[in-house]
């Protein structure tokens, strides 16, 4: 089901997404409307799903964990008793940024951030292949990853 969006709605989405921290008197300013209008669209915007949470972004290079790599990983058998303790297991994992539960060839991609190359192989061989359910696994660095930082319905 899509929501129903207006340009105000459309505005407040792509200025947040900008800035998440933007005060809501700017916001106002920018979208054209009262701060008690803007406040309103914001709350409703949450209610209705379209806005989920307001978080920082974190520079992981800066963090100290400059290799990033994605794991494609086949599990057997795919059943829910066994994704939902690998799903837990893998977004326990300090390196994982993201887990992704997919159709295809693989049943998940994950992405982590390492420190280096020895971290990575210790991290697949030491925590992730000693799992029996994980059949098959694919490693694929990162060199660069580009995010579009304003998401909007498509029209």
């Amino acid at each position: 089901m899509t929501a129903e969006l207006d340009s105000t709605d459309r505005k407040i989405l792509e200025l947040l997404q900008k800035d998440a921290r933007l005060p809501n008197k700017d916001l106002a300013e920018r979208v054209g409307v009262a701060p008690s209008t803007a406040l309103e669209r914001v709350r409703s915007l949450r209610r209705r799903g379209l806005i989920t949470a307001f978080r920082a972004e974190v520079d992981t290079q800066a963090l100290g964990r400059p290799l990033e790599a994605l794991l494609a990983m086949r599990v057997r058998p795919h059943t829910s008793q066994l994704v939902e303790p690998l799903r837990a297991f893998v977004l326990g994992l300090p390196e994982t940024i993201a887990l992704f539960h997919v159709a295809g060839p693989q049943d998940f991609l994950v992405h982590v951030a390492v420190p280096d190359a020895d971290h990575l192989h210790r991290l697949i061989l030491e925590r992730i292949l000693v799992r029996q359910e994980i059949v098959h696994l694919e490693t694929t660095l990162i060199f660069r990853t580009e995010r579009r930082t304003v998401q909007g319905p498509v029209s």
